[in-house]
């Protein structure tokens, strides 16, 4: 067994969706040149409170507004291309886990061909309205009140590859709603196997429409990646948060299905202070569902305040054998035009209680680099895909 399997006994992922750190060499193909989440909604809020992502170095990753970088930051630093065409969560994920795309999933900026609308609405019983890109918020703005009159459901799309259904919930019960998505998921195979079918439903009256909290995710059942083989390793693997979704359960032991940053964050804390060992992976949706989406530059900001001030008694809570990295899946910039993902570097953060900190890891090639480090971390092949940077990483055991 070697000594950087000896080291650490848990490790932490945790993904602040949607908190990217600038635009990609490529970005121009995907019209988000100029993007730039985390940077710009510090310059827009000019006071924005993070005292404990800058000690861990995230000043020290690209320069922003007020935020002095520490000269000996606690954490080590650094940025990760994705090397996957697209911009979506589940492309994020899949390649932080190892899972390398060669092709993107399929996205439908003019809606989904009308044989997979009408071969939809032959197995649910019901026409359906509008088919079009949309944000969540709009679509039931335009089309919420032809939803309750008619019992039609609302299908539309985004930049990213998703076949999203809305309903209100006295309109169509949630259980009918997800027995609808589990129907699409089933039927979008192939050209049109699309990464996520996604039920977004929604309360309220006309002119007032709100969305609950019962979202949920039906991804494509991803390849072998690193949870897989943690789990045949006998390494406990625990989610928190969309994570189980975006993996479709594989080679998850545990999840809490917590379904916004606060029951996220106390997860989180549960998580690190019980004595479970093994890998812990969560993801904090806020950032992006509910302000990167919207445009909300302020909602953004208290968001990620309310999760720093989080972070301090987490950080106090890591035992020496523990390892976190904060990271992002893709960026979602609420200054910038539109209500899409932007193709953005993730931001790198590295923090253990027994490392020194202050390493610049640079801007790495691939977001498997986390694969390849956990791996070596629990002393398992990381299937050949990634670079892990553990041996940049000052331990005070060398």
């Amino acid at each position: 067994m070697s000594k950087l399997q000896t080291e650490f006994k848990r490790v932490f992922i945790v993904v602040l969706d949607g908190v990217g750190a600038g635009e990609l060499p490529d970005a121009s193909e995907y019209g988000d040149v100029g993007a730039d989440t985390l940077v710009h909604v510090a310059a827009a809020t000019r006071n924005l409170q993070i005292p404990n992502l800058v000690t861990l170095g995230i000043a020290n990753i690209r320069p922003l507004h007020e935020q002095m970088a520490p000269i000996h930051p606690i954490g080590s630093y650094g940025r990760m291309a994705e090397k996957s065409p697209g911009k979506d969560s589940v492309t994020g994920h899949w390649e932080m886990m190892g899972i390398v795309l060669v092709r993107p999933f399929p996205t439908y900026p003019n809606g989904f061909p009308l044989d997979i609308i009408a071969r939809f609405e032959a197995a649910i019983g019901r026409k359906t309205l509008a088919n079009c890109p949309a944000s969540g918020t709009e679509i039931i703005e335009r089309f919420g009140a032809e939803h309750v009159r008619t019992g039609s459901p609302i299908i539309y799309t985004s930049a990213d590859s998703v076949f999203q259904i809305a309903a209100h919930e006295a309109v169509i019960p949630i259980g009918e709603q997800y027995a609808m998505c589990q129907l699409a998921r089933d039927m979008l195979v192939g050209e049109h196997a699309v990464g996520r079918v996604i039920c977004r439903p929604f309360e309220g009256e006309v002119g007032h429409f709100r969305r609950t909290e019962r979202r949920k995710d039906y991804p494509l059942t991803p390849p072998e990646n690193l949870l897989d083989r943690l789990h045949a390793a006998g390494v406990g693997v625990h989610a928190i948060g969309k994570i189980s979704e975006f993996f479709n359960g594989r080679g998850i032991d545990r999840w809490d299905h917590t379904t916004n940053n606060s029951d996220h964050i106390i997860a989180l804390q549960h998580a690190v202070e019980n004595s479970f060992a093994g890998f812990i992976f969560a993801n904090l949706e806020d950032f992006d569902m509910l302000y990167g989406h919207r445009n909300d530059v302020f909602g953004f900001a208290r968001a990620l305040e309310e999760y720093d001030h989080s972070l301090g008694l987490f950080l106090n809570s890591l035992r020496p054998d523990d390892l976190l990295i904060i990271t992002n899946d893709h960026g979602n910039d609420p200054t910038f035009p539109g209500t899409d993902h932007n193709r953005e570097f993730a931001h790198l953060l590295v923090y253990s209680p027994s490392l020194k900190g202050g390493v610049n890891l640079g801007d790495r090639s691939s977001c498997s680099d986390l694969s390849a480090t956990v791996s070596q971390v629990f002393g398992i092949s990381n299937g050949s895909v990634g670079t892990s940077f553990m041996n940049k990483l000052v331990s005070i055991h060398n």
